[in-house]
């Protein structure tokens, strides 16, 4: 017992610190908008899709990552995950054109999927009492995102704009490395799952309502994230810097708060938690859709919605393992592939309405309105009650 304790303290402290550069890797593009915009000469809709595109293969590639980890193990796909970042890492630093950019910017946001991987395999060798908190401590790797925010422009204005991406690549590397060498490989399932047998978790409505949940609460924290550097910088004409270490504060912020979440879940039941993230969530769009040129109510603002998103994060995750234990990875994927699209519409969506109406107002009032729906539909289905284990999903049924 006591070696099986230490393998999952072992687990947890590297798979979190691969979760932390890898997130760095995918939230990379957000802090640089404003260099590439000037280099290119970009539109807010152009900004906001280049910002936004490593989004969208990080959140769709998190189903197939999760069930190849249920299937093969976190310590070989972690690793070949870790090793292919490296390649869009070094191929963006050549890029020439705007277009260019975009492919591989794409192909960056492969780093995303980590968190389907990380989390099935934390999950997979920790007892089910602990799950909650192991798992928020694990989605603490969140903070990745924060250390783009405040690292990368530095060093773009320092050495130039390619070695922003060029100098990740030494930390993909060494955790690449230490994933391999120093954590087991998961045992393998006795029964192998039909690709139609694990995806049949759909067939349940618990699935399908964390995903949405997980879109409103990982979503907002995304696109806060990605996006909030570029909202800085137009609406209150910050620097680059300036904007980017605002912005890893609400990264931070969410961040340290989310294995709160899981200890709720674990202690209080997730659904009474969840219940007060969405009230906060859709109080602080208001808030956002008529005070954004007031910095102090902006700040607030994002203060709130960044403790509601990392407490909402923690609690869903409690639920997956603890509803799904067999079908982790297929779960884990589908609500962190709802979370991950959560994460990349809002940035596009902010781009476009500024081009159209001049205003970022609409965008945060469609925030609020998706929030109060998410609070009803927990206030009716979970708030009374603890989540107990679902009879999990058998393959072929």
């Amino acid at each position: 017992m006591e070696e099986q304790q230490k393998i999952s303290r072992r687990i947890l402290l590297l798979t979190t610190l691969a979760m932390v550069f890898s997130f760095t890797v995918w939230a990379s593009l957000s802090p640089l908008a404003n260099q590439f915009e000037t280099i290119y000469g970009l539109t807010a809709t152009q900004t906001s899709v280049l910002v936004a595109i490593p989004v969208l293969l990080g959140s769709v590639m998190r189903v197939p990552l999760g069930i190849l980890t249920d299937q093969h193990g976190g310590r070989k796909v972690f690793t070949a995950l870790l090793i292919f970042t490296i390649i869009p890492l070094i191929g963006i630093g050549f890029a020439d054109s705007y277009y260019s950019l975009l492919i591989w910017a794409f192909f960056l946001g492969m780093s995303g999927a980590c968190f389907a991987v990380s989390i099935t395999f934390v999950a997979k060798w920790t007892p089910t009492e602990k799950q909650g908190t192991a798992l928020g401590i694990n989605g603490m790797g969140n903070i990745g995102t924060a250390l783009a925010g405040a690292a990368l422009p530095t060093i773009a204005v320092v050495y130039g704009v390619q070695w922003a991406f060029w100098i990740l690549v030494v930390p993909i590397v060494i955790m690449a490395v230490m994933i391999w060498c120093w954590t087991p490989e998961t045992p393998k399932p006795a029964e192998k799952k039909t690709l139609a047998g694990t995806l049949s978790v759909l067939k349940h409505k618990d699935s399908i309502i964390f995903s949405l949940f997980y879109f409103v609460t990982f979503g907002a924290f995304v696109a806060f994230g990605i996006y909030l550097p570029t909202l800085l910088m137009s609406l209150h004409d910050l620097s680059a810097v300036d904007a980017g270490a605002r912005a890893a504060g609400f990264v931070i912020l969410a961040t340290l708060v989310r294995p709160f979440g899981g200890y709720a879940g674990d202690k209080i039941g997730a659904g009474k938690a969840i219940t007060v993230v969405f009230i906060g969530i859709t109080l602080g769009g208001l808030v956002l859709t008529f005070g954004l040129e007031n910095m102090a109510l902006m700040t607030a603002a994002c203060l709130l919605i960044a403790l509601m998103c990392g407490i909402g994060n923690g609690a869903i995750f409690k639920l997956v393992p603890e509803k799904f234990p067999k079908s982790t990875g297929a779960v884990t994927g589908i609500v962190g592939a709802a979370g991950g699209l959560g994460g990349f519409f809002p940035p596009i969506l902010l781009g476009m309405v500024q081009d159209v109406t001049g205003t970022y107002m609409l965008g945060f009032l469609l925030l609020s309105i998706l929030a109060l729906v998410c609070f009803v539909i927990n206030l009716k289905q979970y708030d009374n009650t603890k989540y107990t284990r679902l009879v999990d999903v058998k393959a072929g049924s």
